[in-house]
């Protein structure tokens, strides 16, 4: 059901199986994987501020899942602000994700984003050996689930509807140069994970694929789009010109949904034919809002800026319904935004 290479930490045991409860290597008892083919699956990206701002989003998130019930949730980086932290037993675990996602007692799959390997400034990337902390975390939470730099999950275990690949895009779009061979852009950890990637994509029997990282292939907002990320086209790092060589090559056309946070908006964009029915859906507002980018280039469903929020997945064989929805940093309440609905999957 899980299975994950790439970075330590890795667990003996990655999950739950036929929905029973599976032990970590230190006794900690991870909350089941589910093991059903219709899932509700919340979605959030950015949220690990520690401010009131992300404790309102997660109790507005809360709120809707004891309402409509919630399977599986997916954190999309930057999980602890603003630097990362120091080491696996960092109480920033506990203030920036325990704490504000008490009560939603579900997995949580996450991946790394550039402040959670922040090296000589915060949000710099520059230090992916930090990441590791978050990795190893995973053995001490029932909620945390990255039992790998790279994994993917598919669910139900037998005959999968939707399988999940999280993958690590901090080494190839930091704001400094990799200082470490193993995560240089073109190094062994990028050519592991990358050939992890095509080959697991290639072999998934799901009738739904989603790809899930930090970074966004495409972008309304200010950071910009991969390759031209903060406007800076040049360069093997901060511009993402890898990143988004890594989507186009092997994810596009390969997957349905690329989810990505980074930018602090909320964003569906088009299926886009040039990418191959890979749709981009960007969900970075948990913790942190920002606005629209001046020349937006792309296509979109809906897009909500300087708003905070979140969106709720709801999957089955015929369908993916992505719900957004914007939230009161002052009342902690949530307003339904839209609704997309896609049924045409690239299988069919």
């Amino acid at each position: 059901m899980l299975a994950g290479v790439g970075g330590v930490g890795t667990a003996a045991a990655f999950g739950a199986f036929g929905g029973q409860a599976v032990a970590a290597e230190n006794g900690v008892t991870k909350f089941p994987v589910p093991d059903k083919p219709e899932l509700k699956v919340l979605l959030t990206g950015d949220a690990g501020t520690g401010t009131r701002e992300q404790y309102a989003v997660a109790a507005a998130a809360r709120k809707l899942c004891r309402d409509r019930g919630v399977d599986l949730a997916v954190g999309l980086g930057d999980n602890i602000y603003e630097n990362g932290p120091e080491d696996v037993m960092d109480d920033e675990f506990i203030s920036k994700f325990e704490a504000p996602n008490e009560g939603i007692d579900v997995p949580w799959l996450m991946v790394l984003g550039n402040h959670d390997t922040s090296g000589i400034f915060p949000g710099s990337g520059g230090r992916p050996t930090r990441g590791d902390h978050e990795v190893e975390y995973h053995q001490h939470s029932a909620r945390w689930y990255m039992p790998s730099r790279y994994y993917s999950v598919a669910i139900p275990q037998k005959d999968p509807v939707v399988e999940f690949f999280g993958i690590d895009t901090t080494p190839l779009s930091s704001y400094v140069l990799q200082t470490d061979p193993e995560y240089h852009w073109d190094g062994p950890f990028a050519r592991r994970q990358r050939d992890w990637l095509a080959e697991s994509l290639a072999a998934s029997r799901a009738r739904w694929k989603f790809v899930f990282a930090h970074h966004p292939l495409r972008n309304n907002g200010t950071h910009g789009n991969a390759g031209n990320y903060e406007g800076i086209s040049c360069g093997d790092y901060m511009s993402g010109k890898h990143v988004k060589k890594l989507y186009e090559e092997v994810v596009c056309g390969k997957a349905e949904f690329l989810l990505a946070g980074h930018d602090h908006t909320l964003q569906i964009l088009d299926t886009a034919d040039e990418y191959r029915g890979t749709q981009q859906i960007v969900c970075g507002a948990a913790g942190k809002k920002k606005g629209k980018s001046a020349t937006p280039e792309n296509k979109a469903f809906w897009e909500a800026y300087d708003t905070l929020g979140f969106m709720m997945l709801s999957i089955d064989a015929g369908r993916v319904v992505t719900d957004a929805y914007t939230v009161d940093a002052d009342t902690s309440a949530y307003t339904h935004a839209y609704r997309h609905v896609r049924t045409d999957s690239l299988t069919d």
